[in-house]
């Protein structure tokens, strides 16, 4: 006579059965890193790369840049990109930002660009170890870096305005999230501001109830 299989073995190979089928409707699928998305209506990398580009550009048409050009025989200026304040309600990994804010100078051929303080010592370090554990015809010589000119600075600002209505016992949320990057280009021995702009992004996320 065949033996009944316990109901507790049964649920869990049920249960495995299930989980089993859950995994498999994950999909994962690799796009270009420079694609536009937007899935919760944060800021993202779109964002990032976006308003990097837009405010760099900003930057190298203003007549500061032709004026820096004429008063040194056709030098490109020295430009770091110091510190961007994130006040926005959100957590917006700024040194992303920062990055695209270099690679769009350096890219641009415009200016020349230095590193900022944090990465400066690093280099110092590996320098001054130069000096006792390299060969002297390989050493990187001392007092030798590139003083900036000037340095960009700035910070993030975001504001929500949001709704929800109900009906019919569904929810419908709209929300409207506006972002704002101001940055200022600082003369180094002066402290003057010699240029200053601002990028704009404002967005509405519609939230449908399910199954509309």
């Amino acid at each position: 006579m065949m033996k009944s299989r316990p109901l507790t073995s049964t649920a869990s190979i049920l249960v495995v059965a299930f989980l089993a089928a859950s995994c498999s409707n994950k999909n994962v699928s690799r796009i270009e890193p420079d694609t536009v998305t937007d899935l919760s209506g944060q800021w993202n990398d779109t964002d990032s790369r976006l308003v990097a580009n837009a405010l760099i550009e900003q930057s190298l048409t203003d007549p500061w840049l032709g004026r820096y050009s004429n008063a040194n025989g056709g030098n490109p200026p020295t430009v770091i990109v110091g510190q961007f304040r994130n006040r926005s309600t959100e957590h917006i990994p700024v040194s992303t930002f920062v990055n695209d804010l270099e690679n769009a100078y350096i890219n641009s051929g415009a200016v020349t660009v230095v590193i900022g303080d944090a990465q400066r010592e690093q280099i110092r370090d590996e320098r001054d170890d130069q000096q006792d554990n390299a060969r002297a015809d390989t050493r990187a010589g001392l007092g030798q870096e590139l003083g900036a000119n000037y340095v960009l600075q700035g910070e993030l600002n975001s504001m929500q305005d949001e709704e929800e209505t109900t009906r019919f016992g569904a929810t419908r949320k709209e929300q409207i999230v506006f972002y704002q990057v101001d940055a200022r280009l600082v003369d180094l021995e002066s402290n003057a501001v010699v240029w200053a702009g601002q990028h704009k992004i404002k967005k509405y996320i519609e939230r449908k109830p399910f199954g509309l």
